[in-house]
């Protein structure tokens, strides 16, 4: 693997300010492909530690916990959603480590790996698809988060409860509400400004930090009812097949919830020291984390029935009803700390590099970041993204659309290609690179994203509409994803995609 030297950069654009990656391009890579924040990395420095702390942030979210406790609304007791929590975590464990093997010995993030299964012009294709979805994404954690802010506000100013109803709302949403949602908005943008380093630092401390007030908010719960909770906080009962089911759709739920941040992991483990290093740090951070996670998570909204009366599985209403203001102030503050960490690391990070991709010379790793923060606003989240039903249609919706993003990437790494790259023909644009394929574009790539991808939609659109299968949705990552990774082996054979060069000097393994 080519890692380029220092030198001088004349036909190179460099990104505006503090690289993340400090990637140093070629002099002779193409500069519509590249620039510094693209390039392949001269150093790896994250050790275990810092992808334990990037699943910690990503977990420990009002979002997750959210998710997590919506589960209880299939049907299913306590220690079912447990079960199912633990399990789906295992399936993302699987997942990250597959998609942070490539980036990791390439030194790239996601979008340029994705130029050797779709072309070095065609990975615009999933670089705009998983930008786009994190746009979405980013505004749905920044509203959570803003809600969390929202609670503290009014404890400190109490007056301010005047422009927090709905009958002071534009849009949708209350004055409070995008007092709020603006301070995070400006927060997390100022966070990302100072750079990679800068956000490592920050999702080190958000992950413990969290865990702090989540172990002590489970232990004040528990206390308050007396350790005295029951096990099933289902509001019906299943039995036999149909709780099978219902545990299999948590499953995929929680699969489909992580699908984001997992297909966009090269963007991090291109960082790591070593491909060993990533995968302990996905081993600590993902089942190990997770099942203290749910752990709690499931105590903490188990004892609010006893102690409030009432099932809550938002943290953030959780924390108001308490009558602490202490508890009240810190508790809120930590999940606002908690939400912008995931946001950052998942949906900030990854549409920087997906934008960036796309133009290089014009929009830098700051630009694409900041494109997907204005264009979270438009979408005005809080439309949309404030009940059950909707948590379930977003990650129907989101599963689909990354499911054959995942399969394709993966089919052509570990299958087609078996686990071979050559770096530097990710930055070329002459025909005869391993890339180039059709005008820069792979058409078993191309078709494959295209029928695939609107039979995972589909998958979603036409059981919610007709109340038939309505189990399907929940798998529309596995059916994207998998359907994908066969459609796109055959026609891979079909275009040729198979053959590794004509020279064996031009294929380097990076396994």
């Amino acid at each position: 693997m080519t890692r380029p030297d220092d030198g001088p950069l004349n036909d190179i654009v460099e990104a505006a300010g503090y690289p993340p990656g400090a990637g140093v391009p070629q002099r002779d890579y193409d500069p519509r492909l590249t620039n510094e924040d693209l390039a392949p990395l001269k150093e790896q420095k994250w050790t275990s530690y810092n992808f334990f702390a990037f699943w910690m942030s990503d977990v420990h979210s009002v979002g997750g916990y959210v998710t997590a406790g919506s589960l209880f609304m299939l049907g299913l007791t306590t220690w079912q959603v447990f079960i199912a929590l633990i399990a789906g975590i295992m399936i993302v464990q699987a997942l990250a480590n597959l998609i942070a093997k490539p980036s990791q010995k390439a030194g790239v993030p996601y979008p340029v790996i994705s130029r050797a299964s779709f072309g070095v012009l065609g990975a615009n294709i999933p670089a705009i698809i998983r930008g786009l979805i994190a746009v979405a994404w980013y505004g749905v954690q920044t509203f959570l988060a803003a809600g969390s802010l929202s609670i503290v506000l009014l404890k400190i100013w109490p007056g301010l409860a005047d422009i927090a109803g709905d009958d002071t709302s534009f849009l949708g949403l209350s004055y409070l509400g995008y007092i709020s949602f603006t301070i995070l908005w400006c927060a997390q943008a100022f966070v990302f400004w100072r750079g990679m380093e800068a956000i490592r630092a920050f999702i080190d401390f958000c992950g413990p930090a969290v865990y702090v007030v989540m172990v002590v908010l489970c232990g004040y719960m528990l206390y308050r009812a007396d350790f005295d909770i029951s096990m099933n906080l289902s509001d019906h009962e299943l039995s036999g097949w149909a709780t099978l089911g219902a545990m299999c759709s948590a499953i995929a739920l929680v699969v489909s919830y992580f699908s984001g941040p997992t297909l966009n992991f090269g963007d991090f483990s291109r960082y790591g020291k070593s491909y060993e290093a990533v995968k302990r740090g996905n081993f600590l951070g993902l089942p190990v984390n997770f099942t203290f996670f749910a752990l709690l998570v499931v105590l903490t909204a188990a004892a609010t029935v006893p102690v409030f009366g009432e099932l809550i599985t938002d943290p953030v209403h959780t924390v108001e009803r308490i009558d602490t203001w202490t508890a009240v102030l810190l508790g809120g503050l930590t999940f606002v700390i908690a939400t912008v960490g995931i946001n950052i690391v998942a949906n900030f990070i990854s549409p920087a590099f997906d934008f960036s991709n796309v133009a290089p010379q014009k929009i830098s790793w700051r630009m694409g970041g900041m494109i997907a923060a204005a264009g979270s606003v438009l979408l005005t989240p809080w439309n949309w993204y404030d009940n059950a039903d909707a948590i379930f249609w977003t990650l129907g919706l989101l599963g689909a659309l990354i499911g054959p993003l995942y399969g394709i990437l993966i089919a052509d790494y570990y299958l087609v290609r078996q686990e071979k790259v050559v770096v530097d023909d990710l930055f070329t644009l002459e025909e005869d690179g391993e890339y180039f394929y059709t005008k820069g574009y792979n058409p078993a790539a191309v078709y494959t994203v295209a029928a695939t991808g609107v039979v995972a939609i589909l998958s979603v659109v036409v059981p919610k509409l007709t109340g038939t299968l309505s189990a399907l949705p929940d798998y529309s990552f596995f059916v994207g994803a998998i359907l994908s990774g066969l459609v796109y082996i055959a026609l891979a054979k079909q275009f040729g995609v198979a053959g590794y060069g004509s020279a064996a000097t031009k294929v380097e393994e990076t396994a």
